[in-house]
C-alpha cells in the first residue's frame, strides 16, 4: 500500500475517533459555535491534506485535488437542505442529528469507494462512459434548475414500504438507540428511520458528484481522498448553516451552472480538454456569485 493511503486512512481514523469519543461523547445540542469551530476544524484538516498531495504527488495532483475537494464541498450543500427535511419529518431531538449524521458518513465513506473505484473502472474500460456520465451532468443541472422543491413524503416512498414489509417499526424513540425491544420483538426506533434516508440521499446525490469529479482526475487517491475529506465536515456544516440555508435562494442557480459546466467539460474531452485551474476557477467563482446574489437581492427585499 501507497504511504498516501496509510496517512490517509490515519488522518481519518483519528478524526472521526476524536469525533465520536471526544468531541461528541455525550450526546447533545450542536451550538453554533461548536458547529463553526468544527467546521474550520474539518475544513483545515481536508486543506492540510491537500497540502501533503502537493508536496508528495506534484502540482498537478494538488491541483486536482482543490478543485474536487471544492467542487464535492460545493455540492454537498444540497444535501444539507435534505437533512434538514429528513430531520423534520421524524422529529430528530437535537441532541440526537449528530449521531445519524455520523454514521450517515460512515456509511458514505463506503458508498462513495464503491461508486468511485467502479467508475475509474468503467472509464479506463470504456471510454465512451464519458459522454454518458456528461449526459448525467447536464440533465441533473437542467433538473436542479428548473424542478420545483416537492413535499417530503417518505411515508409514500418504496424504501418506508420496502422497511415496514421487513422490519416492525416503533412511532417512539427510546433514547439514542436504533433499535428496541417491544413486547419482546425488536423495532426500529424512527432514529434509524432517519439514518435509512441519510443514507439514501448521499447514494442519490454521489450519482451526480461521483461523474463530475471523475471529469476533475482519474488519479483514484486524488478522487476519492478529495470527496472523502469533503463529506467528512458535512456534519459540523449542517449544523452551521441549517438556520440561514434559507437566504442562499440562488444557490441552486451557481450549483446547477457548476454541474452543466463539468458536463460539458466531459462532453468535449475527446478534442478538448479544459485545463484543472479553469475548472477550479469556475467552481470557486459560481459558488461566490451565487452567495452573493442571494445575500444581496434578501438585504434589498429586507430594505
Amino acid at each position: 500500500m501507497e504511504i498516501g493511503w496509510i496517512v490517509f486512512a490515519i488522518a481519518v481514523f483519528v478524526s472521526l475517533f476524536l469525533d465520536l469519543f471526544v468531541f461528541h461523547r455525550n450526546p447533545h445540542k450542536v451550538s453554533l459555535k461548536e458547529a463553526l469551530l468544527l467546521s474550520f476544524f474539518w475544513i483545515g484538516l481536508g486543506l492540510g491534506f491537500g497540502v501533503y498531495v502537493f508536496l508528495s504527488k506534484g502540482n498537478t495532483a494538488g491541483i486536482e485535488y482543490l478543485t474536487g475537494y471544492l467542487l464535492e464541498k460545493s455540492l454537498s450543500i444540497d444535501n444539507i437542505f435534505v437533512f434538514v427535511l429528513i430531520f423534520s419529518y421524524f422529529q430528530v431531538p437535537e441532541e440526537l442529528k449528530h449521531k445519524v449524521l455520523f454514521y450517515g458518513v460512515l456509511g458514505a465513506i463506503v458508498f462513495r469507494g464503491i461508486f468511485i473505484f467502479a467508475g475509474l473502472e468503467l472509464v479506463q474500460k470504456f471510454h465512451w462512459i464519458t459522454y454518458i456520465f456528461g449526459i448525467i451532468l447536464i440533465i441533473s443541472a437542467v433538473k436542479l434548475l428548473t424542478t420545483e422543491e416537492k413535499k417530503f413524503e417518505p411515508e409514500k416512498s418504496i424504501v418506508m414500504k420496502i422497511t415496514k414489509k421487513f422490519f416492525k417499526v416503533s412511532n417512539d424513540y427510546d433514547g439514542d438507540k436504533f433499535f428496541t425491544k417491544i413486547d419482546q420483538k425488536t423495532h426500529i426506533t424512527p432514529l434509524f428511520l432517519a439514518l435509512i434516508f441519510v443514507e439514501l440521499s448521499d447514494i442519490m446525490f454521489a450519482i451526480d458528484s461521483v461523474p463530475a469529479i471523475l471529469a476533475i482526475s482519474k488519479d483514484q487517491f486524488v478522487v476519492y481522498t478529495s470527496n472523502i475529506f469533503a463529506i467528512l465536515g458535512l456534519r459540523s456544516l449542517y449544523f452551521a448553516t441549517s438556520g440561514v440555508l434559507s437566504l442562499f435562494r440562488y444557490l441552486h442557480y451557481g450549483l446547477s451552472f457548476i454541474l452543466g459546466f463539468i458536463g460539458l467539460k466531459m462532453l468535449m474531452a475527446g478534442f478538448y480538454k479544459i485545463p484543472v485551474l479553469v475548472s477550479l476557477s469556475v467552481i470557486v467563482s459560481a459558488v461566490i456569485v451565487s452567495i452573493l446574489a442571494s445575500l444581496v437581492v434578501g438585504k434589498d427585499r429586507k430594505s
